[in-house]
């Protein structure tokens, strides 16, 4: 596995989008801890992912975007309450469920009509989103039933001998508790896993006029 340091290196995102654009995987720093990035819309590169983190079938894989914009131009529009949550919480740990688009890859909805995308509060992770055109996975880069990691030492060391093609290394990322996902529909928004953000905080968003 190659290992390139980052701090606004634009060679660096270049490299790592090279990688992901020809079907690799790029362990990449998040707002929280270290995730495993492919391109959602190639089934050969997420059938990979899923054999390197030996990850079940049925558990489902999150995106996270450059932006809003790029969440509708590539998996469709948004509900007037998901944009209500979205501006308020993206960049941040809050993961919206989504309608499937045909092009994504079904094995990330875990056999749901649904994939979970959100806005990271990273500078590193969206510009790579921005420099591969399209929303990536961020699967936490650990193998599966194993801690997620915020430290690129140790993420270098699990996936040394693996299919891990990069890890752009961005030092110890801020960690904490994964993202809070959710779905909002016409009945109101409903929680999917706690996390980072208190889901009576976004019940109190939703509820807004």
């Amino acid at each position: 596995m190659r290992r390139i340091a980052i701090g606004g290196d634009l060679q660096a995102l270049a490299a790592a989008a090279a990688v992901i654009r020809g079907g690799g995987i790029v362990a990449i720093p998040t707002d929280t801890l270290y995730g495993l990035a492919v391109d959602p819309f190639s089934t050969a590169a997420v059938a990979r992912l899923f054999a390197v983190k030996g990850r079940s079938a049925a558990r489902g894989i999150a995106l996270v975007a450059a932006d809003v914009d790029q969440v509708i131009a590539q998996l469709g529009a948004l509900s007037p309450l998901e944009r209500r949550l979205a501006a308020r919480y993206w960049p941040g740990p809050l993961t919206l469920l989504v309608e499937r688009p045909p092009s994504i890859a079904p094995a990330l909805t875990g056999g749901s009509d649904r994939v979970g995308v959100r806005v990271p509060a990273h500078d590193v992770t969206r510009e790579l989103c921005r420099a591969c055109g399209c929303p990536l996975t961020a699967t936490s880069a650990n193998l599966s039933g194993e801690p997620a990691s915020d430290d690129p030492d140790h993420i270098a060391r699990v996936f040394a001998s693996s299919d891990v093609a990069l890890l752009l290394d961005a030092g110890r990322t801020p960690g904490g508790p994964p993202s809070t996902i959710v779905a909002a529909g016409a009945h109101g928004v409903h929680l999917i896993r706690p996390g980072a953000i208190d889901f009576d905080e976004v019940q109190a968003c939703a509820r807004e006029e």
